[in-house]
């Protein structure tokens, strides 16, 4: 099989990589996106979308994610199904091989492989993904006005999602799976001191019941001593508040990355340690993680590689 050569490999879809690919087609780069294995990103496990410039009465997030797909092959953008299986950073134009054996060679590369939510692993956790569960209070709290949610996680993350919650739902359930709050003093008080959060220390989620949507939560209550407790929990909405691991496996070899294995960037840029290798979207951002700065990372790292192209050429 011949190889292919790219000015720009992008590699990930979602909010970053097609605005990536927008933004380097119109550049006349010519990109080559893969899409990986969740074509869309985290996105297209989300129902509504209201807070995306441009849509006033909202969209669904596959509907967002395939406009945006739309609009990078309206410029000539190359976008193929599939995933980038191997890459090698150490030779010049880089090199990569596809899920299908295709060996790319790119001058430079946008890496946008995305972060993961980490998941509880309960039965129907997935089922009911954007049906009442979510990994994002800020992205999906909106929908859950005056009603009751449950936020698991006992850390920083959760507590400040279900203080965030709280200014919306009527109540919030802060399962927390050991006998005390592993978040900061400060975090911790002011939990305790909102009147609709209700903390549920050593308690733990074992599995969520309904029909179409989400309609409780299956908790067991000091599990192996002689109190355990098994019940429901009523909820409309739940929220995995445990973390998200950055998806850097592909290039963890070249890529520096921080304590939590999230990208490294050259800030004020998207450049990465490695010349010519950029990276945008929540896979170098442990902080924000929304779809609109996963957007401007995209634009900020095509823009990156023009610069790069044009003073390396």
């Amino acid at each position: 099989m011949e190889a292919i050569t790219t000015r720009c490999l992008i590699i990930g879809s979602g909010p970053a990589g097609y605005t990536a690919a927008i933004y380097a087609s119109r550049a006349n780069l010519n990109p080559l996106l893969y899409e990986g294995q969740q074509p869309g990103g985290q996105l297209t496990t989300t129902t509504e979308v209201e807070n995306f410039p441009g849509y006033p009465k909202g969209v669904t997030g596959p509907d967002l994610m395939e406009d945006m797909r739309a609009q990078a092959e309206r410029f000539g953008a190359q976008i193929r199904p599939g995933r980038i299986e191997e890459v090698n950073l150490d030779v010049y134009p880089f090199e990569a091989v596809s899920h299908d054996g295709q060996l790319i060679k790119a001058d430079t590369i946008i890496l946008s492989t995305g972060a993961s939510a980490r998941y509880l692993g309960l039965p129907d956790e997935k089922k009911f993904m954007g049906m009442g569960v979510s990994a994002c209070a800020t992205c999906d709290g909106f929908f859950y006005r005056k009603k009751k949610v449950a936020v698991v996680g006992g850390g920083d993350t959760a507590c400040e999602e279900a203080l965030y919650l709280s200014n919306i739902a009527a109540e919030v359930y802060l399962i927390v799976r050991r006998d005390v709050l592993r978040a900061s003093k400060v975090m911790q008080r002011r939990v305790f001191e909102k009147e609709n959060i209700k903390v549920l220390l050593e308690t733990k989620p074992e599995g969520l019941y309904g029909d179409e949507f989400l309609e409780g939560v299956k908790l067991v209550e000091k599990a192996d001593t002689p109190d355990e407790r098994h019940y429901d929990l009523p909820v409309d909405g739940f929220f995995l508040a445990i973390g998200h691991h950055p998806n850097t496996k592909l290039v963890e070899r070249w890529i520096e990355t921080d304590e939590a294995g999230y990208i490294v960037t050259q800030l004020p840029t998207t450049a990465t340690n490695v010349r010519g290798v950029f990276a945008a979207g929540d896979v170098a951002d442990p902080n924000y993680r929304q779809a609109i700065t996963a957007a401007a990372s995209g634009c900020r790292a095509a823009l990156d590689v023009e610069r790069f192209l044009m003073e390396n050429s």
